[in-house]
């Protein structure tokens, strides 16, 4: 069915072993934790875009989108089954394009390209025929769904300002399919507001104050509409890009207890056409500039603290479907597990990746729904990375990024460690902060447990291949479609831990003794 290896080729090993060894001690703050991330951290999108959605020449979209994807493929079933569940975000640019058929809604439109609609699109429609099936899908799979709300609906586009949509949201569209949803069953985890529609905008905008006094209407609705507490969805929004004063007026206006989660957008590469897209992965301090988003969100959090705090609700690093030469290809693990350690960092809850599949940037190939690189690090993230996150200091090279957490499954630490490096690997020996003492050397840390490692490289050495090698055996799925096994390689706990130049590594050490992960 696919070509297959049964192990990486043996040049890569000699490749790696030539290049220059840097010796770099990491310490563990373990005593008490920086931050918490929901338990299904990792989340990724399905998108609406249809076939015809094109950039830059080229129209990867093909039969991707919710309207067109056939659930009914093993490849697509195993690869969201293997999470067990995987947090699906439900949405998109043309979710305020979306009407759904029910109620008083008759005609159910195809989108079709219109020069003058949203995103060059005109009004689309979900039936609810394909929302029986989605959630027969759902249902199959365990998917733990985030919906994308209409927050367009009744609005019209202001005269004198383009792209400002003005006038009250108009809820009973939605009414009606919430309605519809609870009468069959459907389980939906949370409702996200809207697409892009904060501060500057993306193709439309709606001023802060209306967009605060409308989700108080949503919220109310979800109330009424869902008696009981422990099943009722929780409110989301804005999901769009983080503008410091539009977010705060939009706080203030709906007030305590509304929102329920602070959502934002990060596409910090900028345009998928961009040539020099691979520099800016594997730059350091280019890495670093969206760290300055993370902390103006988690201070508007702290300011109205919202019950389940920010979320990074859309990321899928290159604008416009990706890039075609780097999103699919391990190279992109640098810029996107970097972006989740870093958002774990600044407490955002949860990261949706854009997307499971679709454009250039699916973690699934959009004909084959074979799973690109990204696929295998976003699944190893969810199986060890737990939802205490540790502070890590380390000698300064900014090549080697770490981050922490207390492992998933008690008890330990896990980490991963990423080497931007194209010539030199890292020996790291941990140390554990001593706690209340900073005048004083942390221990250093002597393991009696054999490491669980997971070694992540390019198949050839060439970090733009689209096939990764787990502890040197190529990840490709099974003839039965399934996901391979992603066992970990057990390793000497008086050896230093070995990260190869631009190869990426998770590590969980059972026996690190962290007061936080008890």
């Amino acid at each position: 069915m696919y070509f297959k290896f049964t192990f990486c080729p043996i040049i890569l090993l000699l490749w790696a072993s030539l290049s220059f060894a840097q010796n770099v001690n990491v310490v563990i703050h373990g005593a008490a934790s920086i931050a918490k991330t929901d338990y299904n951290f990792v989340c990724v999108t399905l998108d609406w875009w249809p076939a015809e959605k094109c950039d830059y020449n080229q129209c990867p979209w093909g039969k991707a989108g919710i309207l067109n994807l056939d659930l009914r493929y093993g490849a697509l079933i195993n690869a969201i089954k293997a999470f067990n569940p995987l947090r699906i975000k439900f949405g998109g640019s043309l979710q305020d394009n979306v009407v759904y058929k029910v109620g008083e809604v008759s005609s159910c439109p195809n989108f079709m390209k219109r020069e003058d609609g949203l995103f060059g699109f005109s009004q689309g429609c979900l039936s609810m025929e394909r929302w029986d099936q989605l959630n027969r899908f759902f249902n199959h799979t365990g998917v733990k769904l985030t919906f994308g709300l209409n927050a367009l609906f009744g609005r019209n586009e202001s005269q004198t300002e383009k792209g400002l949509w003005i006038g009250d949201w108009q809820p009973q569209n939605t009414r009606d399919f919430m309605q519809y949803t609870i009468s069959k069953g459907y389980k939906v985890d949370s409702y996200e507001f809207g697409n892009q529609l904060s501060g500057s905008g993306m193709g439309a905008k709606v001023d802060a104050k209306q967009y605060g006094k409308d989700v108080i209407v949503l919220k109310n609705l979800v109330k009424e509409l869902y008696a009981h507490p422990e099943t009722q969805p929780k409110v989301l929004g804005p999901g769009g890009f983080y503008e410091e004063k539009w977010f705060n007026t939009f706080l203030e206006v709906s007030g305590q207890g509304i929102v329920d989660g602070l959502t934002h957008h990060i596409y910090n590469l900028g345009p998928g056409d961009d040539p020099n897209m691979m520099n800016k992965i594997l730059y350091p301090s280019y890495l670093n500039q969206v760290s300055q988003t993370y902390k103006g969100v988690s201070d508007v959090v702290n300011k109205f603290r919202p019950q389940l705090g920010a979320w990074v609700s859309e990321s899928g690093g290159a604008l416009n479907g990706g890039s075609k030469d780097v999103s699919r290809t391990f190279a992109d693990g640098f810029w996107y597990l970097d972006q989740m350690g870093m958002a774990s960092t600044y407490d955002q809850k949860v990261f949706c990746r854009q997307a499971l599949i679709g454009g250039n940037y699916g973690l699934l190939n959009a004909t084959t729904f074979v799973p690109n690189p990204d696929y295998y690090g976003a699944l190893l993230w969810h199986r060890l990375m737990g939802s205490t996150v540790l502070a890590v200091t380390k000698e300064s090279d900014p090549d080697l990024r770490v981050y922490a957490h207390c492992a998933k499954k008690k008890p330990g630490v896990s980490l991963i460690f990423i080497n931007l490096s194209k010539d030199r690997s890292f020996n790291i020996t941990l140390s554990n902060a001593k706690p209340g003492d900073a005048g004083k050397p942390n221990y250093e840390f002597v393991g009696k447990q054999n490491r669980e490692e997971y070694h992540l490289r390019a198949l050839t050495g060439d970090i733009k291949d689209d096939i990764v090698c787990l502890n040197d055996v190529p990840m490709v799925q099974t003839d039965s479609e399934d996901i391979p096994a992603m066992d970990p390689k057990l390793v000497d706990a008086s050896t230093p831990i070995s990260i190869a130049a631009q190869s990426i590594a998770y590590v969980t050490i059972r026996d690190f003794e962290a007061p936080a992960c008890v």
